[in-house]
């Protein structure tokens, strides 16, 4: 017998990992699966950010619960995946979302800073995807695994942006969530990107404070995006309603990819 569309989005049983969610859009995630009855797992660096998201999480009726951890170094990488199979059991779905961005002219870009975002960006997700998947994901034949990337990962960037590592990271994690699906999908794994335009948050305040009455104007719907836009892209990939997509990148930004020379 068929599901209802209700079965197909109901996350009841699951466990889903979120990094980089204690705040902005990996928080606005979180409440998306647990509203749909996952057990979530946030993770980011400070504890104090992360205790105040896991009470907003529960106050909302959501089993949530913690662990600090920095996911451009490989030993937090480890230990959190460690602590988290050794808290809740298996992981469902893993969200790797922590991220960070870095402005300079690309002449001048600072190695260091080059390193500290592709070491939490990309090589980050590789990481805790790898050690999520063998431990949890593979032998039961069971995982969805959500990457987000960007829009600004498409290929190119305006002038007065900046920011090279970023969107070079970005792009990557689209080609990694390509590659992954191909590798991963015999194991019934389905790996797929979120492209996020410009919703306002601590990584996007620097650009929007500058140039954000030029992207609202360069954008179809004529605004940015919300605390609301993410939430059925991650439900529906976190979910079995999503279970024969994968391999797929879908950009929430009221058009702006859309746009010939956008």
């Amino acid at each position: 017998m068929n599901r209802t569309i209700q079965q197909l989005f109901d996350l009841a049983g699951k466990t889903a990992l979120v990094t980089g969610g204690s705040r902005g859009l990996g928080l606005q995630m979180a409440h998306a699966l647990g509203e749909a009855g996952a057990r979530v797992v946030l993770s980011s660096r400070k504890a104090a950010d992360l205790e105040e998201a896991v009470a907003e999480l529960q106050a909302a009726g959501i089993d949530a619960r913690w662990i600090a951890a920095d996911c451009s170094k490989e030993d937090d990488i480890r230990r959190l995946a460690d602590e988290t199979l050794e808290r809740v059991g298996e992981v469902d779905i893993l969200v790797n979302n922590a991220g960070a961005a870095w402005g300079a002219p690309a002449e001048d870009y600072p190695i260091d800073a080059w390193d500290k975002v592709m070491n939490l960006n990309i090589r980050g997700y590789f990481i805790l995807s790898q050690h999520i998947a063998k431990r949890s994901m593979i032998a039961r034949k069971s995982g969805r695994i959500i990457n987000i990337a960007s829009i600004a990962g498409l290929g190119g960037n305006p002038a007065d942006h900046r920011t090279i590592a970023y969107n070079t990271s970005k792009g990557a994690v689209i080609t990694f969530t390509q590659a992954l699906a191909c590798e991963w999908g015999r194991y019934g794994i389905t790996v797929n990107a979120i492209c996020p335009g410009f919703i306002p948050s601590k990584l996007t305040k620097g650009t929007l404070d500058k140039i954000g009455d030029e992207l609202v104007r360069r954008t179809p719907l004529l605004k940015l995006g919300d605390d609301e836009d993410l939430k059925g892209t991650a439900l529906l990939f976190a979910s079995d309603a999503g279970k024969h997509i994968t391999g797929q990148w879908l950009a929430i930004d009221g058009g702006m990819s859309a746009v010939a020379g956008g």
